[in-house]
């Protein structure tokens, strides 16, 4: 099996978090937005359908399953070269998993993905990109910035989500490898700017084939039923 190389791609840390009581979400028992570092591995694997399975990582909490987590959103990651250019611009310090990522990247494009990208991260487990993170008010409560869901927005840089195609152990320090790009390009920021600020894009995203999920299909199929009547 050939792998293609992403130079110097690395897992910094493996972020979970645990339900918390929060005044800025509605769902009850609270968030798990609050995302740390964890030392040792942490076993991945597809957590089950959206509204019965939570989180891929084990311990990491999704405590809104009608919104949250699921197969398509198993595992969220975010570049450290992106948090670094918040923080600039933000003039504060955020350390990884500040975006309630549950992994700190550095050296991958993460936003510039492609949906169906796999990425093997350490030796066992294999992740598909699906989709962009579209923000909503617990994130906006939780970075305590004013006008954040739409600062967020038009930076559109939303980091990715993933599913779990293959099941196993990552910890910080293991290595990202792309093993699989697909020909189309349909990037997460492009599906991110078609989900929020650009509409007239989500035609494009039916060309992401079987790896596009279904409510994203839904979404897309719809607008172009809409727009050719």
């Amino acid at each position: 099996m050939s792998y293609r190389a992403v130079m110097n791609a690395t897992l910094l840390t493996v972020n979970i978090g645990r339900a918390t009581p929060s005044p800025y979400t509605s769902a009850e028992g609270g968030t798990g937005i609050d995302k740390r570092p964890v030392d040792g591995p942490v076993a991945v694997a597809a957590p089950g359908r959206r509204g019965v399975g939570g989180s891929g990582l084990a311990g990491d909490a999704v405590v809104d399953t009608r919104h949250h987590g699921g197969d398509d959103q198993a595992v969220y990651a975010y570049a450290r070269e992106d948090l670094d250019d918040w923080q600039r611009r933000l003039d504060r310090e955020l350390t990884n998993g500040s975006f309630g990522e549950n992994l700190t990247t550095a050296g991958v494009d993460v936003t510039g993905a492609r949906i169906g990208e796999r990425w093997r991260v350490g030796p066992e487990v294999l992740l598909e990109v699906t989709s962009p993170r579209i923000p909503c008010r617990t994130f906006q409560g939780w970075l305590d910035e004013s006008g954040w869901i739409k600062r967020f927005t038009r930076a559109a840089v939303p980091g990715a989500y993933f599913r779990v195609l293959e099941a196993g152990e990552i910890r910080a320090g293991d290595t990202v490898r792309i093993e699989h790009r697909p020909d189309h390009d349909i990037t997460v920021a492009l599906m991110f700017r078609a989900l929020t600020t650009e509409r007239a894009l989500l035609p494009r995203l039916l060309e992401a084939g079987d790896a596009l999920h279904q409510e994203a299909r839904a979404t897309a199929t719809k607008y172009v039923a809409q727009t050719t009547d």
